[in-house]
């Protein structure tokens, strides 16, 4: 069995990774944390992050609990635990730490931009369309809470298309009023839009143009059960894994 803790175990994404990871037959919940713990998920949930993997000695934490995040991740690496980090936002500088760190631990850590299986087919469908049509933008939707923009999946999928478009030797056309701060945050030179409401949860297109045609490439998660199948997949990664791991992408061959 596989031993988990949750961190931020009372959000809105903590709850559904307590319910699915209890739902899995070949995992235990151990743990689950929250700075405001609640009674109503039905498990018990503890205030200090720390206390409660010594306890609860996990094997994997996955965490959505932002603010301290990277505070987090050196505990649980420190002591032999693999980190699964939800959220978005982290700097290269801290990317690289994380790196350094998993691979002198020899413990596997992982940030995931986005859990959606759908999400990360989409990425690699617009990296693969690039390469053909290397005119595009993206539009990324989500919840008026989400406090970083652009967001992590629009950023890693910009990446994507830059690497594909290089691969291939083709370059996008420049357009008119390209710096303007209407047109969006320009990252890896494709110009990215940000939209932020009530209502909506996570969504993404990358709209590709060509003489004459255009093709859209997008993802909806409607739910955020849609995250679960994700989470379950990266947790069995992370638990047979060394090293630092960037992207659910990686794990789907």
């Amino acid at each position: 069995m596989i031993r988990v803790a949750v961190q931020g175990a009372c959000g809105k994404m903590g709850r559904e990774v307590v319910k699915a990871v209890s739902s899995a037959q070949d995992m235990e919940l151990v743990g689950a944390c929250d700075v405001i713990p609640a009674d109503d998920i039905g498990v018990a949930v503890e205030a200090d992050f720390e206390s409660m993997l010594n306890h609860s000695k996990p094997n994997i934490v996955v965490d959505f609990a932002k603010p301290f995040v990277m505070a987090n991740a050196r505990g649980a690496i420190e002591r032999g635990i693999a980190p699964i980090i939800g959220t978005t936002g982290l700097t290269d500088e801290e990317l690289a730490e994380l790196t350094k760190l998993s691979e002198s631990k020899g413990v596997c850590a992982m940030v995931i931009p986005n859990f959606a299986i759908g999400a990360v087919l989409m990425m690699r469908f617009a990296a693969e369309a690039a390469r053909y049509m290397p005119n595009v933008e993206i539009i990324e939707l989500h919840h008026d809470k989400k406090i970083d923009a652009p967001s992590g999946t629009a950023i890693k999928t910009a990446a994507m298309i830059d690497e594909s478009r290089r691969a291939a030797g083709v370059k996008a056309d420049e357009p008119a009023g390209g710096d303007d701060p209407a047109r969006g945050e320009k990252i890896d030179g494709i110009n990215i839009h940000s939209v932020r409401l009530p209502g909506l949860v996570a969504h993404q297109e990358a709209l590709f143009g060509g003489p004459g045609q255009m093709l859209t490439i997008r993802h909806d998660s409607i739910d955020r059960t849609s995250f679960m199948p994700g989470v379950l997949m990266a947790i069995r990664y992370a638990s047979q894994a060394a090293g630092f791991v960037y992207g659910l992408d990686q794990l789907l061959h």
